[in-house]
């Protein structure tokens, strides 16, 4: 149960990005940030009433906040880098960071997964690396190819946004299942509050003509993503659980093909099919 969780979680979380990325790319980041978190915000909301009741703790409200802080700075850098970037580079390359940062903490801490599953999680992660390749662009006879020594546009934005969006991931495990999803309703309300903030003092503008139903559904998704995470992270192993949540670049990848005809050259295919194999690898192999 815990590896569907977090795979219906990566499924949202990569169309999250993709409706997002598309959002910003036709208005300002910030209009969609406030939009998107308020939209998720409201549909917890409405859906708190109906779960279990909770009870959460000091520290599981002090590890929402802290989920707030690091997942407003990566999704705002996040949607930033989709906006100005390719997204089947920017994606990839921040779920690399994200990954890495859950999953060496789990395992400095003790954690021990399967010989399978720690090979899915290692194949898994070299699928993101591979899914962030770009062919370069041709050069002149005899001309040196010097944009191999740049970073592609937003994967600057993209590396800082991960390591944010990693801490997110593991302030997140640390509470406890008797709080419910009210970690996630404070993070949420906290980034809402940021976000409304920052838009209040920039005079920005709120409307969003065209994008508005899109820019809704970003945030239904990812909320929905971070409560299958959650749920996922509860009872499944953290390295094994965030590597399959972090495999969302593969359907934001797809979603750019399909929608915006943004072409995946060899090592992006070679990387979706690892994303499966490593899928394939953790299930059979992991502990739940």
């Amino acid at each position: 149960m815990p590896y569907l969780l977090a795979l219906a979680s990566a499924l949202l979380y990569g169309a999250a990005d993709f409706t997002g990325g598309l959002a910003t790319r036709r208005t300002g980041v910030l209009p969609v940030l406030v939009v998107s978190q308020l939209s998720g915000l409201v549909l917890l909301l409405l859906l708190l009433p109906l779960l279990p009741a909770a009870s959460p703790s000091r520290a599981d409200l002090l590890w929402g906040l802290s989920a707030a802080l690091s997942g407003s700075v990566g999704v705002a850098l996040l949607y930033h880098g989709l906006a100005i970037g390719r997204m089947a580079v920017v994606a990839p390359t921040t779920a690399v960071c994200a990954v890495a940062i859950p999953v060496l903490v789990s395992l400095l801490l003790g954690e021990r997964p399967g010989p399978p599953a720690l090979a899915g999680i290692l194949l898994g992660v070299g699928s993101i690396v591979l899914v962030s390749q770009q062919t370069a662009a041709g050069t002149g006879a005899g001309a040196p190819d010097r944009s191999k020594w740049r970073l592609p546009a937003g994967v600057g934005i993209a590396l800082v946004s991960g390591v944010a969006i990693g801490l997110f991931f593991l302030s997140l495990a640390q509470t406890r299942p008797e709080a419910g999803l009210w970690p996630i309703l404070v993070s949420r309300a906290v980034s809402a509050t940021l976000f409304g903030a920052g838009a209040a003092a920039g005079r920005e503008s709120l409307r969003l003509p065209g994008v508005l139903l899109l820019t809704l559904a970003c945030g239904a998704m990812d909320m929905s993503a971070n409560a299958l995470y959650l749920l996922a992270a509860r009872v499944g192993p953290l390295s094994v659980v965030v590597t399959l949540a972090s495999l969302y670049p593969a359907s934001t990848v797809l979603l750019a093909r399909v929608v915006l005809g943004e072409r995946l050259n060899g090592r992006q295919v070679a990387g979706v099919g690892c994303a499966l194999a490593a899928i394939v690898l953790i299930v059979s192999g992991g502990r739940p």
